[in-house]
């Protein structure tokens, strides 16, 4: 396709607009679906306006520092790029490109099990550059556990500092638009990481979404609680779980070991219906009582969604689909200049609320916005 460069968007959501014009239809409703009647996807927006803010004046907001560590690890701001599958589907450098944006903007990555650049290539980023950000990889389950351990050991050997295990996805949620358009891959695209282990790849199935008949066949959907002492045996990086929408599992997390949190409905991908992240966060983080790290996943358009989420609690938050319009926009430039706007963005927002510091955002910011009857 090609790309747009005549307009460079202010916000997130003008980079959206511009990669509709960038994308195949199938890649397009890939990333932007959600599942059955899309209504987790639009409320994971509509509860960042639910929440309305309460500035402090009068404060030394002159120097004003973003900075922060999760797990140990430091981040120029609270910012991981989510993980997502087949990014080459927007860009031919993919994973690669988005890499090396968010180690340049010292941000971290959660690289998807489903990418299409492999583990190691996007690993070099980092020691290429010797942009020390942090890289966690994310773990889907298979039913072959000796593809699974596979993987984890490879992540451990290439130098990313977390596994993040999705936990959210024993099925894969219904998106309507996928198995209309018979989603695949296209010829010659393939899962990076997979290919070398198993020959395993996206089928193309007639009247059906590939990767749902992936998920089914190839992703263990009898994992439990007890499968974290096995996973957790595999490597010594700190175990991270995402998907996570309510108090009781976050605090049995923590019990298995757990070291961070990630709330997270899958954008919206996968239960329709289910809470929106942002309005499961304070029970989570109630739950986890300090004893690990929670962040927050789920509807992060403008920097003041972030301040909103640490205010609620969350260490750091992690960004998708903008990511994903930014990279088939411009690439590499177009994934860096989305942080960048975040950036910019959170750094107003803390100004204008009285923070100089991360550090200095709670829950004092925040009002929730009662219901209002007809």
């Amino acid at each position: 396709m090609e790309k747009v460069k005549s307009f460079k968007p202010l916000n997130l959501f003008e980079y959206e607009q511009l990669a509709t014009k960038c994308l195949s239809q199938m890649a397009l409703d890939y990333y932007a679906s959600g599942a059955w009647d899309e209504v987790t996807l639009r409320d994971n927006r509509a509860a960042f306006e639910r929440f309305k803010l309460r500035p402090r004046v009068l404060v030394d907001v002159s120097d004003r520092n973003l900075a922060t560590k999760v797990l140990g690890q430091p981040l120029e701001m609270p910012l991981f790029i989510a993980p997502m599958a087949f990014q080459c589907l927007a860009n031919p450098q993919g994973e690669v490109a988005t890499a090396r944006a968010a180690a340049s903007a010292g941000v971290g990555m959660v690289l998807s099990t489903l990418s299409t650049k492999s583990i190691e290539e996007v690993a070099a980023v980092c020691h290429d550059t010797n942009l020390h950000t942090p890289q966690w990889f994310q773990l889907y389950i298979h039913k072959d556990r000796g593809l699974t351990r596979a993987l984890v050991e490879r992540a451990y050997a290439a130098g990313y500092k977390a596994l993040c295990i999705t936990v959210d996805a024993p099925v894969l949620g219904r998106r309507e638009r996928d198995k209309r358009n018979e989603f695949a891959l296209p010829v010659g695209m393939q899962l990076a990481n997979l290919t070398t282990l198993s020959g395993l790849n996206i089928p193309h199935e007639q009247g059906e979404s590939g990767l749902f008949t992936y998920v089914a066949e190839q992703l263990n959907p009898a994992v439990t609680w007890d499968d974290l002492e096995w996973l957790e045996s595999l490597c010594p990086l700190p175990l991270v779980l995402k998907g996570i929408l309510r108090g009781d599992d976050a605090a049995r997390a923590v019990e298995c070991g757990a070291k961070a949190i990630v709330v997270s409905n899958h954008g919206g991908r996968q239960l329709d219906g289910a809470i929106a992240s942002l309005d499961a966060l304070a029970e989570v983080v109630e739950a986890v009582d300090g004893r690990a790290e929670v962040l927050l996943d789920g509807g992060i358009r403008r920097g003041t969604d972030i301040l909103k989420a640490l205010a609620l609690g969350a260490k750091a938050v992690l960004l998708g689909r903008p990511v994903l319009w930014g990279l088939a926009v411009a690439g590499e430039a177009g994934v860096a200049h989305a942080i960048e706007i975040l950036r910019d963005e959170l750094d107003v927002a803390m100004a204008l609320s009285g923070c100089a510091s991360v550090e200095k955002i709670d829950s004092s910011l925040l009002l929730r916005e009662k219901h209002r009857c007809a």
